[in-house]
């Protein structure tokens, strides 16, 4: 027998595709530190976490307006499925994470579906998900959008708003919540 025929055979990985957007993308460096069109190989017990802690996150927005995490997501294995799926969590306690169109609170978590918006502030991410066979590892691979994906894939415009936000006579122009340390106030 050869090597050829010795050799493993090689699984497919499941890649999440995230598709980034927000206005200020070109001019802020907001994305400074992602790596763009790079799959980049995770292992299947990894957490994600996104926000703006660069101890704690594996992708950072460079954006006082994020939350220190954000939102994690992790892959897991539904009982009696050979399938594998991922999950969403809103970490942030200020603002809300929209999924599709539903609105996740503190520590509210879905399955996140096979394709979906994610927004909150002026932050969109359409996610797709590619299916895989192995269940050792996954890839994750960033692509960013020169225009509002909103707009681009006709999805319900739906405005995220601050959990703990309350109605104020004066206005600050912005429309976007702002994090703030809880010792700050």
């Amino acid at each position: 027998m050869s090597s050829f025929e010795d050799a493993d055979t090689e699984e497919t990985l499941t890649c999440l595709r995230v598709t980034a957007y927000h206005p200020g993308q070109m001019q802020t460096g907001i994305f400074q530190s992602i790596r763009f069109h790079n799959r980049e190989k995770r292992p299947s017990c990894e957490v994600l976490k996104f926000g703006r802690n660069s101890n704690v996150c594996h992708y950072i927005f460079q954006d006082k307006q994020v939350s220190r995490v954000q939102f994690s997501l992790q892959l897991f294995k539904k009982f009696d499925s050979s399938v594998l799926s991922f999950e969403i969590k809103n970490m942030s306690k200020k603002t809300s994470l929209i999924v599709d169109n539903k609105e996740l609170g503190y520590l509210n978590k879905i399955d996140l579906p096979y394709k979906c918006m994610v927004r909150f502030g002026d932050y969109q991410f359409l996610i797709e998900k590619e299916e895989g066979e192995s269940l050792e590892f996954f890839e994750v691979l960033f692509m960013m959008s020169p225009r509002s994906l909103l707009q681009e894939n006709n999805w319900p415009a739906h405005t995220p708003i601050p959990e703990y936000s309350s109605v104020s006579s004066c206005s600050t122009g912005s429309t976007s919540p702002i994090e703030t340390d809880e010792n700050e106030a």
